[in-house]
């Protein structure tokens, strides 16, 4: 039994289910997506252009982690693992796009999951954020979600995108600045409207 945020949960732990699952134990992945799901969908939100892009980076990780699951080394957490297969994923989808544009087949404007915890004013900073967010460099957006959104150290973000630590020191203070004024447009012009 393991201490997980000060409740007991029994179980196996994240890479105990991965070998589980690499050796055959067909309800051991599920179990595993059934852990970090929220959080994946999330970062494949935060680093993608659409929702549809998102989703489907998202299928493409975990259809990667899937097939590679023997090859997980065990010298990170299995959540960093798979933070850094659907951030690699999404960024893949976003130089794919740039060659080849798409076009979305769905008729309606599809949005996020809804967070029912979430209070109207924090529901639309949330979306002020993810604006400004998109309106960012890729390079510099993963940079900034890593190290301000998911918690990150300089380091880990470095080893995780595969650039320098001074890379991510300056592709976030360079998108700092962008989305402070990019939020205080976007605050003016929802308070124009």
């Amino acid at each position: 039994m393991r201490i997980f945020r000060g409740v007991a949960k029994a179980g196996p732990s994240d890479s105990e289910l991965l070998a589980a699952h690499a050796s055959g134990d067909a309800g051991a992945f599920a179990e595993l997506l059934s852990r970090h799901y929220d959080h994946l969908w999330h970062v494949a939100r935060r680093t993608s252009y659409t929702v549809e892009d998102a989703a489907d980076a998202l299928q493409e990780a975990l259809l990667s982690v899937h097939r590679t699951a023997g090859s997980f080394r065990k010298d990170a957490a299995v959540r960093s693992w798979l933070h850094t297969i659907v951030v690699n994923a999404c960024l893949d989808r976003i130089r794919r796009n740039r060659v080849r544009p798409t076009v979305s087949l769905s008729s309606d404007d599809a949005v996020d999951p809804r967070d029912e915890r979430d209070y109207v004013a924090e529901r639309e900073v949330s979306l002020l954020v993810d604006q400004a967010l998109l309106r960012l460099p890729v390079e510099q957006r993963a940079a900034i979600v890593a190290v301000d959104m998911e918690g990150y150290s300089v380091a880990e973000a470095a080893r995780r995108l595969g650039v320098p630590e001074g890379t991510i020191k300056s592709r976030c203070a360079r998108a700092r600045t962008k989305l402070a004024s990019q939020l205080e447009y976007l605050r003016e012009v929802g308070n124009r409207s």
